[in-house]
């Protein structure tokens, strides 16, 4: 399914009533074109018969952040306690978003339940998924709310030297909103989430919900609210000091790397795959490990890597792979990550990731 075929069909679930020439206005296009991308919508199952009764495609929710991010960066040297000139650029970003973005590229029809504010980020923010054919229509608006944002400043050579988040409106993800979308996450093959969510909506999340869970920790200190749901997780993807913390083992070479992940796997949880950066991923589950490097790439920038990472996981788990093309999958994914100056790597799709996993 194409980008705009899923932003069609997110409209006409919205009101199945919508006309064609409503459709066209939204979309920016001619009828015509509508007509052709419901005809297209029909032959793939996704509506049948007339007045657009909608047969629900296969989907993925994504639950976490979504941020404004806002950088600056110098001209020159960066002077401290002054005003630097320089180039100051805002972008969509956020773990889960990001997660969710390079799914929809990847061909996935993807649902995103996040938090916004009251304010013209969250418009900006909720026009790029609409774009994007990411549904967020169960998202809450917060009446005053700020919608979560993150500024940072680099020095000239871009490495960051400041930043400050300001992600305290997923305190509203509360268990209480997310029971009132048990319907759509139940009616998921896959629930993604990451831990901007408190600590108390992650474990309702692992008692309630019945369908697999795949967790990115983030960061070491957010990755602490995952340790008491270890067991109840499918999927966790950590990087190695992440998997230090939630097993307690350090890991210093080959034997403490398979005991952390061996640890991790003994709580119940069905497979782990512990990023090594530039070495590679090491991949587990309960019939095995696989270590594999990382595929040869030029380096760009590694902004973003994991959550396209985690994107390829879900695409090769509802392609029914197992452990090793999966976790090929993820390389190929942030491989290419690795390659953009951007968070997202425009050419991320599903026919660039099957290219990659055949080198």
């Amino acid at each position: 399914m194409t980008q705009r075929e899923r932003q069609i069909l997110n409209w006409i679930e919205a009101d199945p009533m919508i006309s064609q020439q409503e459709l066209a206005e939204r979309a920016g296009i001619t009828r015509s074109s509508v007509a052709v991308h419901i005809s297209n919508l029909m032959k793939k199952g996704c509506i049948a018969g007339k007045g657009y009764i909608v047969t629900r495609s296969p989907y993925v929710t994504v639950v976490g952040g979504m941020n404004m991010d806002i950088g600056g960066w110098p001209s020159e040297e960066l002077v401290a306690q002054d005003s630097n000139p320089g180039r100051v650029r805002m972008s969509p970003g956020g773990v889960g978003r990001n997660i969710a973005h390079n799914m929809s590229l990847m061909g996935l029809d993807v649902r995103l339940l996040t938090a916004f504010g009251d304010d013209v980020y969250a418009q900006k923010l909720a026009a790029v998924c609409g774009e994007l054919g990411i549904d967020i229509s169960q998202s809450p608006v917060i009446p005053g709310g700020h919608t979560s944002t993150y500024l940072f400043i680099n020095d000239q050579q871009g490495d960051m030297q400041l930043a400050v988040s300001d992600m305290d409106i997923y305190r509203n993800l509360t268990p209480r909103v997310l029971a009132g979308r048990k319907q759509l996450l139940e009616g998921s093959q896959v629930v993604v989430i990451d831990t901007n969510l408190p600590a108390e909506s992650i474990a309702w999340l692992a008692d309630n919900c019945h369908v697999p869970i795949f967790a990115d920790p983030v960061s070491t200190v957010k990755a602490e609210k995952l340790r008491p749901v270890l067991g109840k997780l499918h999927t966790l993807k950590p990087n190695r000091l992440e998997a230090e913390l939630l097993s307690g083992v350090p890991i210093t070479g080959t034997d403490s790397l398979h005991r952390a992940a061996q640890t991790l796997l003994e709580t119940g949880l069905h497979r782990v795959f512990i990023s090594l950066g530039a070495d590679g991923v090491y991949a587990a589950d309960q019939s095995g490990s696989v270590t594999l490097p990382a595929p040869k790439a030029e380096m760009v920038s590694t902004t973003g890597c994991g959550d396209s990472f985690m994107a390829a996981l879900t695409w090769a788990y509802l392609q029914g792979s197992d452990l090793e093309r999966s976790a090929r999958a993820g390389l190929a994914a942030s491989s290419l990550t690795m390659e953009s100056a951007e968070t997202i790597h425009p050419s991320m799709s599903e026919a660039e990731l099957l290219r990659r996993m055949a080198l």
